[in-house]
C-alpha cells in the first residue's frame, strides 16, 4: 500500500535529486531523435468505450505532447483482462490499468507500474458487494447463501479477484456453489442489474457506485452495500518494459506535475493527480492472485 502522506513530495524530491526540477527540465526529444507513434491504453472505466475515450483522452494527449510523439493512439478495451493481453503482446507503450489487470500484465510482459492515480486525493479505494435493498441480510455472507450473485470479469480487481479471494480464503466458501453464480459483467452493468431487481447481489467498487449515483444512472436507495473490502491500491499507470528509460522518466515527471488544478482539465471528475508507485505498491494484489491460483507462487 502506498504511503499517502508526503508521497508526492518525496516523488518530486527524487526527481529533483536526479536533476529533474520540473517537466520542462526534460527535453521533448532525447538525443535529437524523432519520436515514434505512442500507443496508449485504458480499461472500461465508464459505461461505453466512447465514454472512456472522451474522459481519458486529454491525459494521454498531454503525455504524448511532452514526449514529443509524432502521433499517438488510445485504445479502450471492453474488459479488464484486455489491457493485460495488449501489453503482453507488445501492442501498448503505456496504459492506465486496474490493479489486478496491471499485475497480470506485469507477470505476462514485464511492464512496470510507475504511478498510482489519486481519487479525491486518495491513492486507495474499496471493493464492495451490493444487494437489493429489500433482502433480509444481517450477516454477510451467511445470510446470502443461495441468492443470485454477479461477479465482474476475471480481469477486475474489485469485481472478481478481491471477492474471490475473500470467499475462498476468509469466508471459506466456494462462490460458485454458495451463490447462484455468474461472472463477466461490467461494473455499471452489475449496479444496474441489482437496481433493476435482475440479480440479488453483485460486485463493484465504491468509486463506480458513487459516480453512477452522481450522474443519476442509479438512485442510492436502489442498491445497498453489504460488504466493503480493506483499502486497495488505486489504478496504475504502467509502461512497457521496452520503453526507453528517458521516456519513462519523462512520464514520471509529467504525472508528478499534475496537481488538483491541472487534474480538472486532464482527468475525469474527482481524480486529483498521481502518487509515485513501483511494482511493490501492488504486492497485496499479487498475493491475492497467487492465493486464488491465477498466478504462480513467487520465488522465495
Amino acid at each position: 500500500m502506498l504511503d499517502d502522506s508526503g508521497g508526492r513530495r518525496r516523488f518530486l524530491h527524487t526527481l529533483a535529486a536526479a536533476g529533474v526540477s520540473s517537466v520542462a527540465a526534460l527535453p521533448d526529444r532525447a538525443f535529437g531523435q524523432p519520436r515514434r507513434r505512442l500507443r496508449f491504453g485504458v480499461g472500461p472505466f465508464l459505461p461505453t468505450p466512447d465514454d472512456s475515450r472522451r474522459a481519458f483522452a486529454p491525459l494521454f494527449a498531454h503525455l504524448a505532447k511532452h514526449l514529443g510523439a509524432s502521433d499517438h493512439t488510445l485504445d479502450v478495451t471492453t474488459d479488464w483482462a484486455g489491457l493485460a493481453v495488449a501489453m503482453a503482446t507488445g501492442n501498448l507503450d503505456a496504459a492506465w490499468m486496474g490493479p489486478w489487470g496491471y499485475v497480470l500484465a506485469h507477470h505476462a510482459s514485464g511492464c512496470q507500474a510507475i504511478a498510482t492515480v489519486r481519487y479525491d486525493d486518495r491513492p486507495v479505494y474499496n471493493a464492495i458487494i451490493v444487494a437489493r435493498p429489500g433482502l433480509p441480510i444481517t450477516t454477510f455472507p451467511d445470510d446470502t447463501r443461495g441468492l443470485s450473485m454477479s461477479f465482474a470479469d476475471p480481469g477486475s480487481t474489485s469485481g472478481w479477484l478481491v471477492p474471490t479471494y475473500f470467499a475462498r480464503e476468509v469466508w471459506k466458501i466456494d462462490p460458485k456453489t454458495f451463490w447462484k453464480y455468474n461472472e463477466g459483467a461490467s461494473h455499471p452493468g452489475n449496479q444496474i442489474a441489482v437496481a433493476a431487481g435482475q440479480v440479488d447481489l453483485a460486485t463493484d467498487f465504491d468509486r463506480n457506485r458513487n459516480a453512477m449515483i452522481a450522474s443519476g444512472r442509479i438512485r442510492p436507495e436502489q442498491t445497498r452495500i453489504v460488504w466493503t473490502s480493506p483499502d486497495l491500491p488505486n489504478d496504475a499507470i504502467a509502461v512497457s518494459k521496452t520503453m526507453p528509460a528517458a521516456d519513462v522518466e519523462r512520464i514520471r515527471a509529467v504525472l508528478a506535475a499534475i496537481g488538483p488544478a491541472e487534474a480538472k482539465a486532464l482527468l475525469p471528475a474527482r481524480y486529483t493527480g498521481f502518487s509515485p508507485a513501483t511494482h511493490a505498491s501492488y504486492a497485496t494484489i499479487e498475493r491475492a492472485g497467487i492465493a486464488v491460483g491465477r498466478l504462480k507462487k513467487l520465488a522465495a
